[in-house]
């Protein structure tokens, strides 16, 4: 499956980076990351390290406690009170210090779930 047919507006965005290569996810538009159900990083795109300025693939690191930002009701509080009620297919709004960020979140196969970030540029970012 080609990138382009990735769009981060699809309904079945998960689906679609499921089935996509290692390769397309890390050339897309934005970020792409795959968490298990506790939070560790099973995937962390290229575009994703490019993209945040982060540079590194975290890999086995636990989103919540690598970036404790997240740990918050605002966001992860969100997920979980999501997750009550079936597969998740979410969306947020997030300022970061470089960027404000437009979060999909979806279900993964793999019981995970799945976070994809578009980045607007914060005016003289």
């Amino acid at each position: 499956m080609a990138s382009a047919t990735i769009d981060f507006n699809a309904p079945d965005l998960a689906a679609r980076a499921e089935e996509a290569s290692q390769f397309d996810l890390d050339h897309l538009p934005f970020g792409a990351i795959l968490l298990d159900r506790a939070g560790t990083v099973l995937f962390y795109s290229e575009a994703e390290a490019r993209l945040s300025g982060y540079g590194e693939i975290p890999i086995g690191q636990n989103l919540y406690k690598r970036w404790n930002c997240f740990d918050c009701d605002d966001f992860r509080g969100r997920i979980e009170r999501a997750r009550e009620s079936g597969p998740l297919d979410i969306e947020l709004g997030w300022s970061g210090a470089r960027s404000d960020m437009r979060i999909r979140i979806q279900s993964s196969r793999n019981g995970g779930m799945w976070l994809f970030i578009e980045r607007d540029p914060l005016p003289g970012a």
